[in-house]
């Protein structure tokens, strides 16, 4: 029988103003039926260039298919040549054969439509049904996917679900048809770590139930330990290294492989500089001697891995890597020396919220008056001493940006008080809030959406010295703003240049430039790491960490990884809708979480499982 899919010797050309740019390199692969094949990888590797060419959905030009074959065989008995196939047949395969899961379902969802009008439109492209068969059939898989309530889902549109949730109608969209082959290019990037969990779960048991093969396309080789029979390492548009999951993981022979796991922050100490997967390669994989293999959690070679069981007490325990940080360093341990609510810290206190609450209504009486609330931030308190990070960590929903912003009072509070430096904010309004703002600043998760796409760089960062009338003239402004750039690792003449000529990793050095430009105490990080590659995480990770050092501000930490979150930060507060779990000394947090929602978002990390400790 024929192999599923066979990419042979593929190149792909694009071409761009500063000349031709070559995506893939001749790279050759197999998909069998019934495995899961893992294609890893930073971005502009590679690897979504793969997954749309397969699709044939590469717009020519500025693509262009230099060399290859692209082979698809749905039946195993003959086979088709994707590259040049004419668009009635492309037509056929797309959807019905194979079948594509984009990186961010609320753009790959029309907002005009309900959920269910379009998993109903891909059903009755491809089947000969009526439009009552088609909703019949929708249901069933809205029910599949394991979406509570599908009828109530059915008639919802994208806005009205959750992340996790609009993915969920994604995959019941791509398996309408029973795909020969499903693609899955980034599908948990943006969830938070317990959604993205239930998401490998669903893949991984809807392709055991239909046994179509899988491409799952991934920066993180954690996701790929759970989810991968077969990994594919690619860089630079190139196959550096394939092989059964388990024998990657566990001895990474590549430079390049080695770099990619060696990345993740549960490997170091609080503050430990973070190697880079370039840094791996320059020297040959030999930077330090840490083992950075992953293990499995079991045996298996070619086998899905097995699930974690139910969190406990003491499985918990044994769950995080103990060989990580297992003598703190010495700025933890003065920090967890000094910080104890019972005896009161020496710090100053900077920051203090009282009972705050950010009430939004979720539904209004005839005459406009509010009957329903839905409560974001329910009564917290908390206090964030001078010179410290404090994390925030919880599920996507918990109130985490919710409270950020209302710190600076973006959004307004329902009640309590915020006392920054002894003084309520709630005094401050007009010209007095305006330069309030000074002090605090935020770096937003998305930095391509925060900043202006009609002004430069330059402008951005200038701008907030404008507002604050710093510095006396154009040329002092112009000045610190290249100052500020060459901090963050960036090169004077990108002064002129514009958003979209920047990487995701360098638009976030950009906006942390900006947060940074009003000289300001203290920074709210809202998930400034969450859609980064690992590698460039960690360049944005030793960045903040160096930046802290220097400029000695305070800063609260907002992440759904517990693993970052323990990296970063002194202590760590755990939100759950609206009201805080836990507080206290990041490490204790992380190793012996009291609360059962504590040790959740702790299974729920990718490449964290009992026995995986990396020392």
């Amino acid at each position: 029988m024929l192999p599923l899919l066979t990419i042979h010797n593929l190149r792909i050309d694009f071409a761009t103003e500063a000349g031709k740019h070559t995506a893939l390199n001749g790279i050759s692969f197999q998909v069998n039926r019934g495995e899961i094949v893992g294609l890893a990888g930073e971005s502009g590797s590679g690897k979504s260039v793969s997954s749309l060419a397969i699709l044939q959905l590469l717009a020519s030009p500025p693509a262009r298919y230099i060399s290859g074959e692209i082979l698809f065989s749905p039946d195993g008995l003959r086979q088709f040549n994707m590259v040049g196939l004419d668009r009635q047949r492309l037509q056929s395969i797309r959807g019905r054969h194979i079948a594509m899961i984009f990186q961010e379902p609320m753009s790959s969802l029309n907002p005009v439509f309900t959920c269910g009008d379009q998993v109903m439109e891909a059903i009755r492209l491809h089947e000969k049904i009526s439009r009552e068969q088609a909703r019949r059939k929708t249901i069933e898989l809205l029910t599949k996917v394991k979406l509570p309530d599908p009828a109530l889902i059915f008639n919802r549109y994208p806005h009205q679900l959750s992340g996790g949730q609009k993915q969920r109608v994604m995959i019941a969209m791509a398996i309408s048809s029973n795909p020969s082959l499903l693609i899955c290019d980034e599908p948990t990037t943006a969830l938070d770590v317990t959604v993205q969990k239930s998401v490998l779960e669903l893949l991984a048991e809807l392709q055991s139930q239909t046994g179509m093969g899988v491409i799952f396309i991934t920066h993180d080789l954690g996701v790929i330990a759970e989810i991968s029979h077969r990994t594919i390492i690619l860089y630079k548009g190139k196959i550096v290294e394939e092989g059964p999951t388990a024998d990657i993981l566990s001895h990474p022979a590549h430079p390049y492989t080695k770099g990619l796991l060696a990345c993740r922050p549960a490997l170091y100490a609080r503050g430990e500089r973070l190697p880079t997967a370039s840094e791996f390669l320059e020297k040959g994989g030999n930077t330090t001697d840490k083992n950075y293999s992953l293990p499995l959690t079991n045996e298996r070679k070619n086998d899905l891995p097995e699930k974690t069981p139910a969190a406990t007490d003491e499985t918990t325990r044994t769950s995080i890597p103990t060989g990580l940080t297992d003598s703190l360093t010495d700025e933890t341990r003065e920090i967890k020396e000094r910080a104890s609510a019972a005896t009161g810290d020496p710090r100053p206190v900077l920051l203090k919220v009282e009972n705050l609450q950010v009430w939004f209504p979720a539904k209004k009486s005839f005459t406009g008056k509010p009957l329903h609330f839905v409560k974001a931030v329910d009564n917290i308190s908390f206090e964030v001493y001078a010179g410290e990070t404090l994390g925030l960590v919880g599920e996507s929903g918990c109130g985490k940006t919710t409270l950020g912003r209302a710190l600076l009072r973006l959004i307004e509070p329902t009640g309590g008080r915020i006392l920054y430096r002894g003084r309520d904010l709630a005094g401050y309004s007009g010209a007095a809030l305006k330069k309030f703002r000074k002090n605090i600043q935020i770096i937003f998760q998305d930095p391509y959406s925060s900043l202006n796409p009609a002004i430069t760089i330059g402008q951005a960062i200038e701008e907030p010295m404008k507002i604050h009338r710093l510095y006396a003239t154009a040329k002092e402004r112009k000045e610190k703003t290249i100052a500020l750039l060459e901090k963050v690792n960036l090169q004077a003449d990108h002064y002129r240049r514009y958003p979209h000529e920047f990487s995701g990793g360098q638009r976030q050095r950009i906006v942390i430039a900006r947060a940074l430009a009003p000289q300001p105490d203290f920074i709210v990080c809202d998930e400034s790491v969450s859609a980064l590659d690992v590698s460039i995480q960690a360049q944005v990770l030793n960045l903040l960490n160096d930046l802290k050092k220097e400029l000695g501000f305070t800063s609260i930490f907002i992440s759904h990884d517990l693993s970052v979150v323990r990296y970063t930060s002194d202590r760590i507060m755990v939100m759950n809708q609206g009201k805080i779990e836990e507080i206290g000394e990041a490490e204790h947090i992380y190793r012996h979480p009291q609360k059962a929602y504590s040790r959740k978002l702790l299974e729920a990390i990718p490449g964290i499982r009992p026995g995986t400790a990396l020392e």
